[in-house]
């Protein structure tokens, strides 16, 4: 087909796609050999979804995939530090790249790329071609570079959020049209492509100058016309310097290409290309489901041993087909469904609710999957609707059973210890069940199967999970919620609608569990998840529906107060100032900092503003008052709006109470995270946010009881890295803090002075962190190299912490992943990163078995905790880090102490013996500020 009039050409930005496939998937995917294909099937799925997604009448004439052929250009000749800020590529992506090359022929789609000249320029050549021809042209990429190439016939595809980028959409991204980008990008500058724009001039300043004086040539023309001085040197000084720049972001639409519009017809694939390809690649799943769409049989792929399984790959299943699932409308239906589930042993089951919040949701249905490809949907609670988005709460739609009947038909199941009831965040649907009277259990959980296996590599959510492991993308809520203001509850959705996408979730579901069960053991992580994670659902999903009382009054009364101290503060910051002006406004700081006090240090983003960071404040408060006020005034804003304010919010009006919900897989070092409301990060250095925890009470006849590990953190370091002399303190009771002073500083411990014991204790936590010079001097407001001798001093006197560090990063780099004391793997990705990644990866590697065996233990603790104090009159209520908080009844206080106390000091045995003591602190009190 000759390309012209009613052609439409299609341009892939290769590069794009490949990254995109790398950072989706698990840098362990590997073939049989231990090469690394990972980026490669994230490709190949990406080039399928693209392929099935673009049929029929309005599919492309002509397609590329475009891309970069090494590292030097034509760019680099004009500036030879063009793109030199940029990190290597990561050495397990090297091999891959030209297997996504292989991958693009294999689908029989043109692959193009040119030496010295960038994927950019070819698709710009491109674009003018297929537009001078009268034809259409899509770029798909969401590289802000090729949005100048938009207009006349060029429009742009971000295929990740399949939005289109027309001349509207460049004209928010830079504030002018397609024809002027080049000109605000000279003037803007890139860091990540290191072009160096004019110094102190971001995209808005860029945009208002070059609306103002129509182009770049006319504005560096008139220069000495703009009446702010910093500006107008810049422009007139930097004046070659921008011209290079523009030189630099301009699209080459003249690429002497060796091919035409016409080589790159659409042509359907060729299963003699695209099989042996995919059977090579070792993608099970993958060329099933292509050999089924092309109508051949797929080429047989020897099965590897069991461990050396590639990561992505699948069991044998049927395609995922949600035409195929059952919608249950009666109860000889349900009948059949509950004789499969007593058959087979165990379920999977997910609930559609009306709610995240799971003491508000109210169930719209219930979904079951037993084998791969079958399962079924019962809804219980839709509603009709008026056809203009009106629900009557009475009104239900038709082809539904009754709620009580459907929980007492699944009750002897869901409760019968012979049957395993399979969740994906079991947490939250025990919890729907829990108030509805059914005790859900044995249960297992693919989220925590994930969690154990794969921390620190990917989130583990099930449409992640569905993505990564079974090449599968799942139906997305919002194509039935909607979002916004105009989302709805999933018990306003067509039932039809509703059944497609509920009982993907159970299948989804059951076919992880198939895959991921048998992998705990090859993962070494079996243990992790039966004692650590497992165990731990019904503890939290408890605590959680316990809830903690808060009071209405003492928060609002600290709300008013808070405010009272921020508008005294506003007063005193606006007299330090000069004048008045929004406090909250980092620009309007910033100018009032740098242009109006003079104050030194002042940094410009690339917004065009300066930067105001906590960080710059604490800095400058040094040489002038009003930071240090604005720091305060921000510190009770945030008080005020994310705590005393919000928490008003989060009462329970059933209950009285706020429920926080505790995330098992928030941290990947075995940390948890509670979440609406987040009760672990209210402050407690400041007495503001001390004051907040007296809102926090017990009932009348109660007392919250608080629990906390001393120290554990220094108490596993001196475990793991064999310190004798921190050890002995430990083991003696001594102050942990004045025995390092006094070890590191040779100052006997009777003379011993606050000063000091501040600075030791400022270098042991900041060890476990990695901390650097930089950071400690900062912390102790000392001069860096001062700081930085102290760390020097630190590993002199304790050469097992060094040594530990090393040990441990050396691990990380072989093997990939850090352990806990209890086996937990923390997978590090980044660990063999170059550039900034490298200090902050190595940190959080050195840090992970520290700060993880501390959560490991105060989860086996929680996990033991509801048969210890089993008929004592205590509720276990909140975990915030390393502390238990608990409601006990007046009397039974010391009975409870000494109970919770054997159980956490002993939470370590017999898996671990440690050599030093575990020791809990506790106090108690009418309110948590004073049981803390």
């Amino acid at each position: 087909m000759t390309f012209g009039k009613g052609c439409h050409l299609h341009l892939i930005d290769g590069s794009a796609y490949i990254f995109r496939a790398y950072h989706a998937l698990p840098p362990l995917t590997r073939k049989s050999d231990g090469l690394p294909i990972g980026a490669v099937s994230g490709f190949c799925n990406m080039l399928q979804r693209y392929v099935e997604d673009n049929t029929g009448p309005d599919a492309p004439t002509h397609v590329a995939v475009v891309f970069d052929k090494g590292s030097h250009t034509f760019r680099n000749d004009m500036y030879d530090q063009y793109k030199a800020n940029r990190d290597e590529m990561p050495e397990d992506l090297r091999p891959q790249i030209p297997l996504t090359r292989e991958a693009t022929i294999a689908f029989n789609i043109a692959c193009k790329e040119m030496e010295g000249y960038e994927a950019d320029d070819i698709i710009a050549t491109l674009a003018c071609m297929g537009r001078e021809a009268g034809g259409q042209v899509t770029i798909l990429s969401s590289d802000k570079d090729l949005m100048q190439l938009v207009g006349d016939g060029v429009e742009m595809l971000d295929p990740m959020k399949n939005k289109r980028i027309d001349r509207e959409g460049v004209i928010e991204k830079f504030g002018v049209g397609p024809e002027r980008v080049v000109d605000v990008q000279a003037l803007a500058g890139d860091s990540v492509d290191n072009v160096p724009g004019a110094p102190g001039i971001g995209i808005k300043t860029a945009a208002l100058l070059i609306n103002e004086y129509g182009d770049l040539e006319t504005l560096l023309d008139r220069a000495e016309e703009i009446k702010q001085p910093k500006r107008r040197e810049t422009l007139t000084q930097k004046r070659e310097q921008i011209e290079l720049s523009k030189r630099l972001v301009q699209l080459d639409c003249e690429t002497p290409i060796d091919f035409t519009l016409d080589d790159l017809e659409v042509q359907d694939p060729d299963p003699d290309k695209l099989m042996p390809f995919l059977a090579k690649m070792e993608f099970r799943t993958l060329t099933r489901r292509i050999a089924d769409k092309l109508g051949v049989e797929p080429l047989a792929i020897p099965e590897p041993e069991a461990k050396d399984a590639p990561e992505g790959d699948a069991p044998d299943a049927p395609e995922i087909d949600p035409e195929k699932y059952e919608w249950v409308k009666d109860m000889e239906a349900l009948d059949r469904w509950i004789a499969l589930i007593r058959d087979h042993g165990y379920v999977a089951v997910d609930t559609e609710t009306t709610s995240l919040n799971e003491m508000q949701a109210e169930f719209a249905g219930i979904c079951l999957a037993v084998v791969p490809g079958e399962a079924c949907y019962i809804p219980v609670g839709h509603k009709v609707g008026d056809g203009e988005g009106l629900f009557a709460d009475d009104k239900l739609a038709e082809g539904q059973l009754s709620l009580d009947d459907v929980l007492a038909a699944l009750k002897p199941v869901l409760e019968d210890p012979a049957i395993l009831k399979i969740f994906q965040n079991a947490k939250y649907d025990t919890k729907i069940f829990s108030r509805h009277g059914l005790n859900v259990a044995p249960i297992d959980d693919t989220m925590l199967m994930s969690y154990a296996m794969f921390s620190g590599l990917h989130n583990h959510g099930m449409d992640t999970l569905s993505e990564h492991y079974l090449g599968h993308t799942p139906i997305s809520i919002k194509t039935l919620l909607g979002t916004g203001k105009s989302a709805i509850t999933f018990d306003k959705v067509k039932i039809e609608d509703a059944v497609k996408y509920a009982a993907e979730d159970a299948d989804v579901t059951l076919r992880l569990w198939q895959l991921f069960k048998p992998r705990l053991h090859r993962e070494k992580v079996t243990t992790v998840y039966e004692t650590l994670e497992r165990p731990l659902v019904p503890v939290l999903a408890q605590m959680e529906m316990h809830g903690v009382q808060v009071d209405r009054d003492t928060l609002s009364r600290m709300s008013n107060a808070f405010a009272q101290k921020m508008a005294g503060l506003e007063a005193e910051i606006h007299e330090l100032a000069g004048q008045s002006f929004n406090v909250g406004s980092p620009k309007q700081l910033g100018e009032i900092l740098f242009d109006k006090l003079g104050l030194e240090g002042g940094k410009k983003g690339k917004t065009g503003a300066y930067a105001t960071g906590a960080d710059v404040l604490e800095d400058l408060a040094a040489q002038h008052d009003l930071p240090a006020r604005v720091l305060d005034w921000r510190q009770l804003s945030k008080l005020k709006s994310t705590y005393t304010d919000a928490l008003q919010t989060h009462i329970d009006p059933d209950t009285g109470r706020v429920h926080t919900s505790y995330l098992q897989t928030g941290a990947s070092t075995g940390r948890l995270a509670s979440t609406d409301p987040n009760l672990q990060n209210i402050p407690i250095r400041t007495e503001e946010g001390r004051r907040i925890r007296e809102a926090f009470v017990a009932p009348e006849g109660k007392v919250l009881v608080s629990l906390d590990y001393s120290q554990i953190e220094l108490r596993i370091l001196a475990h793991v890295a064999g310190i004798e002399s921190m050890k002995q303190a430990f083991r003696d009771g001594e102050d942990i803090h004045a025995a390092t002073a006094s070890e590191m500083f040779d100052v006997p411990l009777d003379e011993m002075t606050p000063d000091v014991r501040r600075q030791a204790k400022a270098i042991n936590f900041g060890v476990i962190y990695g901390i650097s010079g930089f950071g400690l001097a900062r912390n102790l407001r000392i001069a860096r190299g001062e700081a930085q001798g102290f760390i020097d001093r630190y590993f002199e006197k304790y050469p097992g912490i060094k040594e530990y560090m090393d040990d441990t990063v050396a691990f990380a780099k072989e093997h990939g992943h850090v352990a806990t004391l209890f086996g937990r793997k923390i997978h590090t990705p980044e660990i063999n990163a170059k550039g900034p990644h490298a200090g902050f990866a190595r940190r959080a590697a050195i840090n992970a078995p520290i700060q993880g065996s501390a959560a490991d233990i105060i989860r086996r603790a929680m996990i033991r905790m509801p048969d210890a104090i089993s008929g004592l009159p205590v509720k276990m209520l909140l975990q915030v880090h390393d502390e238990l908080i608990f409601e006990v009844e007046e009397g039974g206080v010391d009975k409870a102490v000494s109970v919770i106390r054997d159980v956490m000091e002993g939470a370590a045995d017999p898996a671990v013996k440690l050599d030093i003591p575990l020791v809990v602190d506790a106090g108690q009190g009418a309110n948590w500020a004073e049981a803390h």
